[in-house]
């Protein structure tokens, strides 16, 4: 098998822009390597890429991957003006050419190139890779190496587990243990998605949407939940519990949830952390209280008092991806009081209950949340800030839908998600660029909420969301909250704009 090469030759990134990209060019940047990569749409992500050194393609074609190697040797820089400016036809065969020239190379090798599965083979740039004999790796195996090059602890789950990971790298920093970080969302204190620190830990966010989770063999693993999330992935929540299980296999020290029953059933856990005392788990709580600005808890190790527990995050859930943090600290030997005072600081990440603003009494939130069980978490917390707050009235839920295959495989579950809503609107699928073989739509959706929810409006279009919220729903005293994992994020700062 073909492994990553950290030893110095080039990274070449295809969709360096994306969040889980990005943090893994960040890294390797850091550590001194050479760092290229392309995106079709530039944003701050790439612009601290490029501070770092990164060189940064706003186009997607063979010419990049040559940006490494000297003309002298590879006779690139006249190849690639004559790419940028051929047909199909030319460019195949100028390809062909450069691959025989390129097989020779020892001094200057070709990049290896880093892909999600975001990019189709289709994908002009990942097929010239292909044919000018790139390695050609996923962004998983980078991660894999990464994890397998440091005393790293990995944190998975179907939710929670970008906010998990953000609080147990936290932790570490606060405590001076100086970890190296690669999570998938932004967080103040790095400043972004990754950093690299000097000591040899390594805290990392696995994914297990593609089943690449498998993959990594981490010191510790955390699991925080199990359920169907992927369903263009996986047929059913025994195909994603195989691949919690493989992982598990593989992992030092797993640690996982006793309130989940996926997680209860079906892994042997060496730790386990629960909300209930009465499950046994070895790190439980009592005494939960859940205020609109967190929550308040008592410790308990394996049945002895550690001390209370202040977490600044929202909801029941929240509370949970705490107690897996004390979990890990405790593991790595840190003294209880120091653990929470780390936790009591964590202010959470970007686009995870995220204020965005407020204007004409309205506070504006932004959060990921695109599966039935994220929303109902998000809306409960949301509930409870609402309620013990005289100063809101109402939850206004505004969903953009993420996927056809996800919609239509959880549209009985979406539909009586919105109960913690006061008013709900929902706009138009988001595609992330799947094809809608079943022709479900948003409007779809709504029809099966309204079955459960008495205030459900379709819009169908974001261009003119702004000026329908501003002028036909919200009034002050709303919390507002945009949900979903595509793109109507961007319509806060219009929506501010018209105050």
């Amino acid at each position: 098998m073909k492994t990553v090469d950290l030893s110095g030759r080039p990274f070449h990134f295809i969709g360096i822009g994306g969040i889980g990209m990005s943090a893994l060019a960040y890294v390797v940047a850091k550590r001194q390597l050479p760092v290229s990569g392309s995106d079709l749409r530039p944003n701050h992500i790439t612009e601290r890429l490029k501070s770092l050194g990164a060189h940064i393609f706003s186009r997607q074609e063979a010419a990049n991957l040559t940006f490494f190697l000297s003309p002298s040797q590879s006779r690139c820089e006249p190849a690639s003006a004559v790419l940028a400016g051929s047909s199909v036809g030319e460019k195949s065969t100028i390809i062909s050419r450069l691959s025989d020239s390129f097989k020779d190379l020892s001094t200057s090798p070709l990049p290896q190139v880093i892909c999600s599965t975001a990019i189709e083979p289709t994908n002009l740039e990942y097929r010239a890779a292909v044919e000018m004999g790139c390695p050609i790796f996923h962004r998983s195996d980078l991660l894999a190496a990464l994890i397998q090059n440091y005393q790293s602890i990995a944190v998975s789950g179907t939710h929670g587990k970008t906010t998990t990971s953000s609080l147990i790298g936290y932790l570490l920093l606060m405590t001076g243990l100086d970890p190296t970080i690669i999570v998938g969302g932004e967080v103040d204190a790095w400043q972004g998605n990754a950093r690299v620190g000097e000591s040899n830990f390594l805290v990392a966010e696995a994914d297990e949407s593609d089943g690449s989770l498998i993959k990594h063999s981490p010191a510790i693993g955390v699991v925080t939940n199990i359920e169907l999330d992927h369903p263009d992935h996986y047929q059913n929540v025994e195909e994603v519990v195989k691949i919690f299980q493989l992982f598990g296999e593989q992992c030092g020290t797993l640690i996982g949830c006793l309130d989940d029953d996926n997680i209860r059933q079906n892994l042997e856990l060496s730790i386990s952390y629960s909300l209930n005392p009465a499950t046994g788990a070895d790190y439980t709580v009592k005494n939960i209280h859940y205020h609109a600005w967190g929550s308040t808890a008592r410790v308990w190790e394996r049945g002895a008092y550690l001390g209370d527990l202040q977490v600044q995050l929202l909801g029941k859930h929240n509370l949970s991806n705490a107690l897996a943090a004390v979990a890990v600290g405790r593991k790595l030997g840190l003294e209880f009081p120091v653990i929470a005072e780390a936790i009591a600081r964590f202010e959470g990440t970007k686009r995870r209950f995220e204020q965005r603003g407020e204007a004409n009494g309205i506070v504006f939130i932004d959060d990921y949340a695109h599966h039935p069980s994220e929303i109902k978490a998000t809306l409960g917390a949301a509930r409870l800030r609402v309620d013990e707050d005289a100063s809101f009235q109402r939850v206004v839920a505004v969903f953009q839908p993420h996927r056809y295959s996800r919609t239509q495989a959880f549209i009985h579950e979406f539909a009586t998600a919105f109960g913690n809503a006061d008013i709900v609107i929902v706009t138009d699928i988001y595609s992330a660029g799947e094809e809608n073989v079943n022709g479900i739509s948003g409007e779809h959706l709504a029809q099966a909420i309204a079955q459960h929810h008495p205030q459900v409006h379709y819009h169908p279009s974001l261009s003119s969301l702004s000026s329908f919220l501003q002028q036909q729903i919200l009034q002050p005293g709303d919390l507002a909250l945009f949900l979903g994992a595509g793109n109507l994020n961007q319509q806060i700062l219009q929506i501010l704009a018209l105050y």
